[in-house]
């Protein structure tokens, strides 16, 4: 789990891409000048996802709608757990976000967190034309792989199979959450990491004992024109940083002005 105890972000960036520069702490980064950062000039419509065994009264989505709300911006939060956490499955939440972003008129922004982040790299790679930019934390790629890891049982998936539900002790209903394994069967029939063909911020924890900072790395590696990694000290939810800048950092790779 992450520190309570906060932290300054970045620690450090890593693999830099060719995008516009990244504004932190109220001045742009970059460049041979730093100035105050104003209201964006192209904001679009913005969208978050949240992760698996949460749902869309989540801390981190609850504190960026607040961020962006002082800036005139809303933000949609679609529900991905459809109909309920128990039924969850990638294709269900695709389908989530694909009627939240039939609201919109334009392309979005997506703001995703763990799975969160893992649905809104597939679905910018399977809708292009719908997408501007992405902010991806701690994204769930290879999420499936990292599953028994994390709960410390190599025969999840055939114990998970076998009784029909898993109950991983938390959730959207409270301890007594559980998942059907449909969950499963249906993430197998999806790519464990998508390509990344958009402007894409992701921040990622040091200390994540959920997806391990290689996973984002990879990434990094795997798309440099478009990726950009911003390592955090801080683990998997991010809640050291959370009060302390994480909400400035979303905001400023999702709506930076590219001729900044």
């Amino acid at each position: 789990t992450a520190s309570t105890r906060r932290r300054a972000p970045p620690a450090q960036q890593v693999y830099p891409a060719r995008l516009p520069r990244l504004r932190v702490g109220g001045v742009a980064s970059g460049g041979d000048g730093a100035r105050q950062m104003g209201p964006p000039s192209n904001v679009m419509n913005m969208m978050y996802l949240h992760g698996w065994a949460s749902g869309p009264g989540s801390a981190k989505g609850r504190l960026l709608a607040a961020a962006l709300a002082t800036r005139g911006v809303p933000l949609t939060v679609p529900n991905l757990n459809c109909p309920a956490f128990e039924q969850l499955t990638y294709t269900g939440a695709l389908s989530a976000i694909s009627e939240a972003a039939a609201l919109g008129t334009d392309r979005w922004n997506l703001v995703g967190s763990s799975m969160g982040g893992y649905l809104a790299a597939r679905w910018a790679e399977l809708h292009p034309e719908r997408v501007n930019r992405l902010v991806l934390l701690c994204p769930g790629f290879d999420l499936l792989e990292r599953l028994p890891i994390v709960f410390r049982d190599p025969n999840l998936y055939e114990r998970w199979e076998r009784e029909g539900c898993f109950s991983p002790g938390y959730g959207p209903d409270g301890p007594s959450s559980r998942i059907s394994f449909d969950f499963v069967a249906d993430a197998r029939l999806y790519p464990a990491r998508p390509r990344i063909k958009h402007p894409t911020l992701i921040l990622h924890g040091v200390a994540d004992n959920v997806i391990p900072l290689a996973s984002s790395q990879l990434a990094a590696c795997e798309h440099p024109e478009c990726v950009q990694l911003v390592e955090l000290e801080d683990g998997h939810d991010l809640v050291g940083v959370a009060s302390s800048g994480i909400s400035e950092l979303t905001m400023a790779g999702s709506a930076l002005d590219d001729d900044a």
